[in-house]
């Protein structure tokens, strides 16, 4: 794994952040996330405004800390060695990576991605995160390709193609309220920048 050692500092603030989004989540859900001000998470979460304040800079930041790890996953599956795959299957098994991590370490995930649907200011903070993401991802990915076509805009283009098969099956997968096959479903969305077989014209009668 490349990710540097945790210290307890930094546990103990990102279990205070998790209790602080817990809560806020739950009133997001309750009251509607354009609705519900600082004020009132606080207040819900018995702190001061600016004790919240110093943990979440943004209404937005406090849905979407969950995906926080996000790009870092991605980018120890990259380090994985998978030397015998090209580097549209090594994208592919990144994001199954992410998707495993989501699953199992967000509780609520189809409804934490339905607010996201529904809220366009959450939708437009999720697009800068993956715009972060995608800067490290991409410099991992370059470092770990054996392709020859090394370049950065082919590197920058399939980063950014593979994270929105992501973001298209998440949104697929929450609308089936989590009952559709993640893995099939993204194994659909990597099938379908091959190229399909043409249609054979119909025989003259």
């Amino acid at each position: 794994m490349s990710s540097a050692p945790v210290g307890t500092r930094e546990i103990g603030r990102h279990a205070v952040r998790a209790e602080l989004a817990r809560v806020a989540f739950n009133r997001f859900c309750l009251t509607g996330f354009n609705q519900v001000t600082f004020t009132d998470l606080s207040e819900a979460a018995g702190v001061s405004r600016s004790t919240f304040l110093r943990y979440f800079g943004t209404k937005e930041d406090v849905v979407l800390f969950v995906f926080d790890p996000l790009g870092g996953v991605i980018v120890d599956a990259l380090d994985a060695d998978r030397e015998n795959e090209d580097d549209w299957s090594r994208l592919r098994n990144a994001l199954g990576s992410a998707v495993t991590f989501l699953v199992r370490d967000v509780q609520e995930l189809p409804t934490i991605l339905g607010l996201i649907e529904q809220t366009p200011a959450l939708c437009a903070r999720l697009r800068e995160k993956q715009t972060e993401w995608r800067r490290e991802i991409v410099a991992r990915f370059q470092e770990t390709t054996a392709s020859t076509e090394n370049s950065s805009v082919i590197a920058n283009v399939r980063v950014a193609a593979a994270l929105e098969c992501l973001w298209i099956v998440l949104g697929q997968w929450s609308a089936s309220g989590g009952q559709d096959d993640l893995d099939g479903l993204l194994d659909a969305a990597f099938a379908a920048f091959s190229t399909p077989a043409r249609r054979q014209p119909d025989a003259p009668s």
